[in-house]
């Protein structure tokens, strides 16, 4: 079965690809997914926290000033981040040499701003495609959504003017008009967007009095959400569509590329089943195929986006009213 894809512009031999996640970390892991035919691997993000510590860091030494060591102390520390920023360069040229499949690196940040020379740094370190994960939180209430959306559409424009590489964007599902956002950000030269970034709620322990973090992996219910936004988009926008969070069989990856998504990054389901399972997920794939008579996997590709489903007002909302209505009447 032909399962190939294109993705920001990479031919890939299917679209199951390792998500950005610590396991690239680990060049034996890295070399697992090879062995299992991974598609592609995502590395996991450089942060601006780090670039901005290196920066600060850099610039107190030069000045001889303890007040620029004062004002990066709200940082996180070193040691919260596995690599630092050459560490992560060389970290992409590590794995760039031990793999055949595409790599693509991954910024993550908020503001405008050092970005255009670590863009270039990633380039130059042989990743063949950029990630950029607009990770923010809106919590200030003097900042309208206009303005917000225009700080991270600068922050884009700067990335992908200082780079050769495609960049994708890695979005939150919280925009007010998403599909609006996709498309300013086509515009802004962004070659693809990811649905969607995975936040790690803060708890509080109410024993100890303090906020508590927890690292949660993903199940394949969080995938429905995704689904919904990757059949709004797709065949509505020129850019590649990615899908990350839910992603934990092969037919859970075949949904995805069915609501139009054109690469699958898979995380959770490789921390648990290990790297060798992209092939079981293939497999999967290709027998579903098979089945089906389909003759490739670029005839399921978007079939089911909201202008090809067969129910497209499911996809907003006649979704919301029909499952009510009917929990209604299972009730009374």
């Amino acid at each position: 079965m032909d399962l190939s894809t294109t993705y920001l512009g990479l031919k890939l031999a299917h679209p199951i690809m390792m998500g950005a996640s610590p396991l690239c970390d680990d060049l034996d892991k890295v070399k697992q997914a090879e062995d299992a035919g991974v598609a592609a691997i995502v590395m996991h993000s450089l942060f601006e926290e780090q670039i901005k510590r290196e920066q600060a860091t850099a610039d107190a030494v030069a000045a001889h000033n303890a007040i620029s060591a004062e004002a990066s102390s709200y940082l996180p520390t070193p040691d919260d981040f596995v690599l630092g920023p050459d560490a992560y360069l060389e970290q992409i040229h590590k794995v760039k040499a031990a793999v055949s499949c595409p790599v693509i690196g991954s910024l993550n940040g908020i503001t405008p701003g050092g970005w255009k020379e670590y863009a270039q740094k990633i380039q130059q370190a042989g990743a063949d495609a950029l990630e950029v994960n607009l990770y923010s939180v809106a919590s200030d209430p003097k900042l309208t959504a206009a303005d917000f959306e225009k700080q991270q559409l600068e922050l884009v424009k700067e990335i992908v003017g200082a780079t050769e590489l495609d960049v994708a964007v890695k979005l939150s599902p919280t925009y007010t008009a998403l599909a609006n956002f996709a498309q300013q950000l086509q515009n802004a030269g962004a070659k693809g967007v990811v649905l969607f970034n995975r936040f790690y709620q803060p708890d509080i322990d109410l024993n100890e009095l303090e906020v508590s973090l927890e690292l949660q992996l993903s199940t394949s219910r969080e995938l429905l959400q995704r689904l919904r936004w990757l059949a709004l988009l797709s065949g509505r926008l020129t850019l590649s569509l990615g899908v990350t969070g839910g992603v934990h069989t092969g037919l859970d990856a075949l949904k995805a590329v069915m609501a139009g998504a054109h690469g699958v990054q898979v995380v959770s389901a490789l921390i648990e089943k290990g790297p060798g399972h992209v092939a079981t997920m293939r497999d999967e794939m290709s027998k579903f195929l098979e089945d089906k008579e389909y003759e490739s996997l670029a005839q399921a590709q978007g079939s089911m986006n909201l202008a090809k489903s067969p129910n497209p007002e499911l996809y907003e909302r006649g979704n919301y009213v029909k499952i009510l209505q009917g929990y209604a009447k299972s009730i009374l």
